[in-house]
């Protein structure tokens, strides 16, 4: 961690700190304990006639949107939403920095399945309404797990569904963008989608991985970037395509100072 970022992210934690800290868990899973009611319900009302799930993701992106509208300690800003064609079928990739990212990237309000590791599937109320969404489980650590989570993934894509994953495979401990792995862009090569780039700013200061405490007054920003159709990477090979993208992220992460108040 540099001596910026230690100086950013540095707090005291004051009772005020543990206060709102406190409340925004509860309030958490408080709430997700009655939206999952709400989730059954619409998933029930719902899949027969939506294959994709659509209508109960916008749910969720609405229960997201709630949590948040309840807990204002975040300045959140979303850019580039008008680049999104909402009838097209990417490859969405983003950094990640926090927990919060996952709130955060709801905000688009567009239709994806999320990548992520399987042990978020068994946290209750939240962790259940990822698996009614259908969203795709990973086990890092296994080799077969990965092979299992390509084929949900290029299945779910060749469905009509976009996809999120996270590149870097886990939440940066250091503020500064990890290195990519190779599964996003292969999946975009192999289903010959085009690749939707996010830039997350600022959610490392909100909370840090593992971290328990809230920080209010983060300012906290998604750009979405222009689409890369797949024509302009077709003939790339796949470690220089991962390479190049993980360096048009980084450029624009590092293009604005994120503060917070």
């Amino acid at each position: 961690m540099t001596n910026e970022i230690k100086q950013k992210y540095s707090r005291t934690r004051s009772a005020e700190a543990v206060i709102v800290s406190v409340y925004f868990w509860v309030s958490l899973f408080g709430l997700s304990s009655i939206l999952f009611i709400v989730s059954v319900l619409v998933f029930a009302c719902t899949f027969w006639f939506d294959k994709n799930l659509k209508i109960l993701h916008k749910y969720t992106c609405l229960w997201s949107a709630i949590i948040l509208f309840l807990n204002p300690y975040w300045k959140i800003r979303i850019t580039g939403r008008e680049k999104i064609d909402r009838k097209a079928t990417y490859v969405m990739i983003s950094n990640h920095q926090s927990g919060a990212d996952i709130l955060v990237l709801y905000k688009l309000f567009v239709h994806f399945k999320w990548v992520a590791k399987k042990g978020l599937f068994s946290i209750p109320f939240i962790g259940w309404n990822m698996a009614l969404n259908r969203y795709i489980a990973i086990e890092r650590s296994q080799g077969r797990s990965k092979l299992m989570m390509m084929d949900k993934a290029e299945k779910s894509v060749r469905e009509g569904n976009s996809v999120m994953i996270f590149p870097e495979g886990t939440r940066t401990r250091t503020g500064q963008l990890q290195t990519f792995k190779s599964g996003a862009f292969r999946l975009a090569k192999e289903t010959r989608s085009p690749i939707l780039p996010i830039v997350i700013q600022g959610t490392f200061y909100a909370i840090q991985k593992g971290g328990f405490i809230i920080h209010r007054n983060t300012r906290i920003r998604a750009i979405v970037l222009d689409p890369i159709p797949y024509d302009e990477f077709k003939d790339i090979e796949l470690n220089v395509l991962t390479r190049s993208v993980h360096d048009l992220i980084l450029a624009r992460q590092n293009s604005e100072d994120t503060t917070v108040g």
